[in-house]
């Protein structure tokens, strides 16, 4: 039995993975928080909730305890979500720490890894980080709550979603003292940015999760946490991202004529149905638009795109048409996001991700134009790289004379020369050693051409 390299931190237990499928084991230390969760019947509520990971008890022994808890095809990691996506995690966990708070329990930790998206909505996953509460005793995961969720989100309101993808570079969080330097004077006028930022920065320790040694913090009340951490929750509530991005009205901004957009939505979900793809990942996927195609045959779609403002509308928009089989993520396909943590394996990278969730097609639609002329890729190591990724590929191919072609090139300028390989023959020339091609279909009224291809094994 090997414990996931992910599973370290706490001593409660650890995830570890047998005949293909990850379990948890109980240690004796959690035996008696464990029983007290149980019995108090905390773990149906949440359940019932739909938010906390479903487990089965499988085992319990005087050594230890074995659960199973559902099975998570995909896991998503914070600096991989959309601003809003990012603002219900937070939600969560403060709610999570409410309901605890009612039933004489708490959170230990405020970890945003302990979240990830399932069936649309985010997911609490880490079941050993409830314990009883103690009278007067302040939430210990408040300074990390706000290192993982509070000062990325006010930082990416004010600056920028960059600040988003914080804990691919600081695992442990965003430092609040330095959260509170680059926030304005101004924000000290609300009590809660105050309090939670500059208040907290002011006492920051190198230890995350630390109680902080200040007599504001002593003796805190259940009812004054309560009341505290129902402000916070507002707070974030209220938040919202002002970015505009490039290809956020991609759709509404395409040289498409709406006949030629309906075409190319039938091919994308006839050929999806045709290969019978189950699971599919759209690694340039926007909006969504064309996943939801593939949805219409496949079990589970995944949505990934550069763009924060389109994944977030692709995010927002699942969850108001109560849309469960479809994933969306922010990703840098040029630079997705690499393994990080202790030995570089406490968190999968992307790639690795994708490969392990085996998805029967992999879909790159108006992509290859930008990872060819604006990433400099050659088509030989695109097509190497999807090859390693799914059986079946999905690419549109943009001609020299489409409009989108036309602007990245005339952005060359002097070096527009370099790249006049970049034209169709070349394209299926490359992919040729790699991939068969099973359908070839020119979209009308456009320069772009589609391919359904089918990798050679071996």
């Amino acid at each position: 039995m090997l414990r996931h390299p992910a599973s370290y931190r706490d001593p409660s237990g650890f995830i570890f993975k047998k005949d293909g499928v990850f379990l948890r084991q109980i240690n004796p230390s959690y035996f008696e928080e464990y029983e007290v969760i149980k019995k108090a019947c905390i773990y149906n509520e949440l359940w019932n909730k739909g938010w906390l990971i479903r487990h089965e008890e499988i085992e319990n022994t005087e050594k230890r305890i074995i659960i199973q808890p559902d099975q998570l095809d995909f896991v998503t990691y914070p600096y991989e979500w959309s601003f809003t996506a990012y603002k219900h995690a937070a939600q969560l966990t403060l709610r999570l720490q409410l309901f605890l708070l009612e039933k004489g329990f708490s959170l230990k930790d405020g970890s945003a890894f302990n979240i990830t998206f399932h069936k649309g909505k985010a997911l609490f996953i880490d079941t050993l980080s409830i314990e009883r509460y103690r009278e007067n005793e302040p939430w210990k995961a408040l300074k990390q709550f706000n290192e993982h969720f509070f000062a990325p989100l006010i930082l990416a309101q004010q600056y920028g979603s960059f600040y988003l993808k914080t804990l691919q570079s600081r695992i442990d969080g965003f430092p609040l003292k330095e959260a509170s330097k680059l926030l304005s004077w101004k924000s000290k006028l609300s009590p809660t940015v105050y309090s939670h930022i500059h208040f907290l920065g002011k006492k920051e320790s190198n230890n995350t999760g630390e109680l902080i040694e200040d007599s504001k913090y002593k003796g805190l009340s259940k009812s004054a946490q309560i009341k505290m951490l129902k402000s916070l929750e507002l707070h974030i509530a209220q938040m919202f991202l002002k970015e505009n991005t490039e290809w956020s009205a991609y759709y509404k901004q395409t040289n498409y004529q709406n006949a030629s957009f309906e075409i190319k939505k039938k091919f994308v979900s006839l050929w999806t149905q045709e290969i019978v793809a189950q699971k599919v990942i759209d690694v340039g996927g926007n909006d969504g638009t064309f996943g939801k195609e593939a949805l219409k045959h496949a079990n589970q779609v995944i949505i990934g795109d550069i763009d924060q403002s389109a994944i977030d509308n692709c995010y927002t928009d699942c969850l108001k048409n109560k849309e469960t089989a479809l994933t969306s993520i922010v990703t840098d396909l040029l630079q997705p996001a690499a393994a990080i943590g202790f030995n570089n394996k406490e968190r999968d990278s992307f790639i690795d991700r994708v490969k392990s969730y085996s998805p029967d097609l992999i879909m790159a639609l108006a992509l290859i134009h930008h990872i060819t002329l604006s990433g400099n890729v050659p088509f030989e190591m695109s097509a190497a790289f999807f090859k390693s990724l799914s059986p079946y590929l999905l690419i549109e191919f943009p001609d020299r004379e489409d409009s989108w072609v036309q602007f990245i090139l005339d952005s060359k300028r002097d070096a527009r020369h370099l790249f006049n390989d970049y034209n169709l023959d070349q394209f299926e020339k490359c992919y040729a050693p790699y991939f068969t091609v099973i359908k070839k279909e020119q979209i009308p009224n456009t320069h772009r051409t589609l391919f359904l291809m089918k990798r050679h094994e071996g």
